[in-house]
């Protein structure tokens, strides 16, 4: 079956499933394959569940005309995408990075929504799959959309840019995260700047923390049709400061040439958010947006996906902010512990995974950056970690191990800093603290 004739099943029924355990009634059905499933099983059960139609690739489960045949199930639902895509009049925001993504999405998906009927890539579907489902989430209501785009490696930038066609974006930063996919720090920079060089062919809009010496770089050897420039320098068009992180930011902000500066509240945690904030606020204004819906969309941005989330339970203060750990979001973290101001901290890390060739020597540089901030208890959890075990802080194989030392010796009155990766699932440590 050709695009344009899946389209013509997709207006009709403009939901789309990929999963039978929560089918959506009327909704378009693809059979997507895994390591460990073919979808083409669980066809008829889809269609039983409620949906109007099954996408196959597997001619043998073809029972009747709701069945549709296609050679790759996968590459239907992204091209079906490319072409919902191209039929959006739209300003589309494409955001990636090594840090921060999900989180500058959100909160320029926050300061948007409050004028214009704003879509956002919900949670983090962000690869080759997630993001053409968040293309085909776009209603033809919509206004404006922000597209979150992640990547392992080489190349997959580029691939999911040619689907969500990005007529603005940035990038929040670049780190080493991903480096077994990547092979080096060059090698992120190279794939995060897939994005410029997008934007550069189609005459696009970059905004851009120009006081990153990586980003300002990256965009110098390109040809961008236009950059808008947010950060700390009074050289940035749009300038701010944090003034305070105790540990929620209030950040100050102006614009270039304006003597007004206005100031802002968040509920996030973590210096290192900073960026973040200017970046929904460069937005926010450059689409026209008030100061003051600028304002109300980042105060009224509230995190709950444990990333910089303060979390305040019967016994402590805890900076929930284990969904993801690389080596350059651990630092970040460790140095916004460091500047935040009570007598009783206590820092519990996770394994950084994916690091490759270099995981030993990060991991390394974590122990000794945790141990020299004066804790009153320092945690080190995972088997990565524990190649550097040294007195005055507690190692942990197992996030099991970790859970058993803190029933037996409980934390008490203390800011208490979890930060892992996701797999360590950090959070069985919450209801122990």
């Amino acid at each position: 079956m050709e695009t344009t004739s899946l389209y013509s099943y997709f207006l009709a029924h403009p939901i789309i499933s990929t999963d039978t355990r929560n089918i959506q009634a009327q909704s378009l059905f693809f059979a997507l394959k895994g390591d460990t499933f073919n979808g083409n099983a669980f066809a008829a059960e889809a269609l039983e569940k409620g949906a109007s139609y099954v996408v196959i690739d597997e001619a043998q489960y073809q029972a009747d005309d709701r069945f549709l045949l296609v050679p790759d199930v996968l590459t239907a639902l992204q091209d079906l995408a490319r072409h919902h895509r191209s039929q959006l009049q739209i300003p589309v925001i494409g955001i990636t990075g090594t840090n921060g993504k999900t989180t500058t999405k959100e909160l320029i998906h926050s300061v948007l929504s409050q004028q214009f009927e704003t879509y956002a890539t919900r949670g983090n579907l962000n690869n080759h799959i997630g993001v053409p489902l968040s293309i085909l989430s776009i209603r033809p209501q919509t206004e404006m959309a922000i597209i979150e785009m992640g990547a392992n490696h080489v190349g997959e930038i580029a691939f999911l840019c040619g689907i969500a066609q990005p007529t603005h974006g940035l990038i929040t930063n670049v780190g080493k995260a991903h480096l077994e996919g990547f092979g080096s720090f060059e090698g992120v920079k190279q794939a995060k700047g897939e994005l410029y060089d997008y934007l550069a062919s189609r005459q696009g809009t970059l905004f851009l923390q120009s006081d990153n010496p990586f980003l300002r770089g990256m965009a110098a050897t390109r040809q961008i049709d236009q950059v808008v420039t947010y950060g700390f320098s009074p050289d940035n068009q749009l300038t701010g400061q944090l003034i305070e992180a105790s540990p929620l930011l209030e950040v100050r902000w102006a614009e270039n040439g304006d003597q007004a500066s206005h100031t802002v509240h968040t509920q996030l945690t973590g210096s290192y958010n900073t960026e973040n904030v200017l970046a929904a606020i460069c937005i926010g204004r450059f689409f026209g947006l008030s100061p003051e819906k600028i304002n109300r969309g980042i105060s009224g941005y509230a995190p709950a996906n444990n990333r910089s989330q303060l979390t305040k339970t019967s016994n402590n203060t805890v900076i929930r902010d284990y969904y993801n750990a690389n080596a350059s979001s651990m630092a970040a973290a460790l140095e916004n512990l460091r500047v935040l101001k009570t007598d009783n901290k206590v820092i519990i890390l996770g394994d950084m995974f994916e690091l490759g060739n270099e995981s030993y020597e990060e991991h390394g540089k974590v122990v000794a950056e945790a141990c020299s901030l004066n804790a009153s208890r320092v945690l080190f959890v995972g088997r990565a970690f524990a190649q550097h075990r040294r007195t005055g802080a507690e190692f942990y194989d197992t996030t099991e191990e970790a859970s058993e030392a803190l029933r037996k010796q409980p934390v008490q009155g203390a800011l208490v800093l979890l930060k892992a990766s996701r797999g360590m699932a950090f959070e069985k440590l919450v209801e122990l603290l």
